[in-house]
């Protein structure tokens, strides 16, 4: 993983590069390389370079030092500010917690920030220390829009098996820790979904605008990526139909569930109305209450009661209401 605030390449355009300390990037001979810089745009290194001695306009200074940003591509020139968002892959995160990186390119300079480690950069890395690495700016950057988005395919496919085993265990979903799961599932699809949108639509720009160092082969990998997350999206979109069927279907359940026991509830509360007001009438402590001298007049008050409950349980029954 990435953790120096300062990552710096000179690339040779043969597929390797040579690593440089942040002294070494005012002195280097650039001449028929791609001096590549990566910071973390809050470092105080990242501030200074850029700001003083990157010699690029300043509509990109401040889109790669500000803190946040959405997915955009914009032109300046022959150059290319764009900012992407990945799945988060780092250690302890979730993956919807998206990660940006902002890029200026052009032919001969490659600037990139970010706060947190993106594992496609590290790839990138590890390609060109092998001497296999982008041989040109637009190479580098439809490498790292191909690895972004490649790495979007696994969080998705996670999230499609949990909402399977959700539609799966619908039955048993009555326990809190169910209902909490689909939350989760819809929270997640939701904020991959606020990036992924405006992403596809920064590629789509890239694509479509004239840009001269960008040939049309490497036009057409960017279009074939902007299709890959395309699906990714219209995934995204078919489980989040899928959650909330799943959830209309937990709450119709839920709704069954306390519907049987409210008619319960109102079964017994019909059968013992009568009764409850019965031996209320006859509770009452004032004189002329019936058989009150009588020693035999509980049992028959108990017989009325018993005969009472059998009538409205042949009745219930012949109404079929239990």
């Amino acid at each position: 993983m990435i953790k120096k605030p300062v990552i710096a390449f000179l690339l040779d355009k043969k597929g390797g590069a040579i690593e440089l300390s942040y002294e070494e990037l005012n002195n280097v001979n650039r001449n028929g390389k791609i001096l590549w810089v990566h910071f973390d745009y809050s470092s105080p290194e990242a501030v200074d370079w850029i700001t003083n001695k990157s010699e690029i306009d300043s509509i990109a200074i401040d889109a790669l030092l500000t803190e946040e940003t959405r997915p955009r591509t914009t032109l300046l020139n022959d150059s290319i500010l764009i900012a992407l968002r990945g799945v988060n892959l780092n250690p302890n995160s979730k993956p919807e917690d998206m990660v940006s990186i902002r890029l200026y390119i052009s032919t001969h300079l490659i600037i990139s920030t970010r706060k947190r480690d993106i594992l496609s950069v590290a790839e990138i890395i590890d390609i060109l220390k092998k001497g296999i690495g982008p041989k040109s700016s637009s190479e580098f950057l439809t490498e790292l829009i191909y690895r972004v988005t490649d790495r979007m395919e696994d969080v998705i496919n996670q999230i499609e098996d949990r909402t399977n085993a959700l539609e799966e265990n619908l039955i048993d979903s009555t326990d809190l820790k169910f209902r909490n799961e689909i939350l989760s599932v819809r929270r997640e699809i939701i904020i991959l979904r606020r990036y992924l949108f405006p992403q596809k639509e920064a590629l789509n720009k890239l694509y479509n605008d004239k840009i001269t160092w960008i040939n049309e082969y490497e036009r057409i990998e960017i279009r074939e990526t902007n299709d890959q997350l395309m699906r990714h999206i219209e995934e995204l979109d078919t489980i989040r139909d899928k959650v909330s069927l799943i959830q209309e279907e937990l709450a119709n359940s839920l709704s069954d569930q306390v519907n049987k026991k409210m008619y319960i509830l109102s079964i017994i509360s019909a059968v013992f109305l009568p009764l409850t007001f019965l031996t209320g009438l006859l509770g009452i402590n004032i004189g002329g209450i019936p058989g009150a001298q009588n020693d035999n007049a509980f049992y028959v008050f108990s017989a009325i009661l018993i005969l009472i409950v059998t009538v409205q349980y042949v009745i219930f029954k012949k109404k079929g209401w239990i």
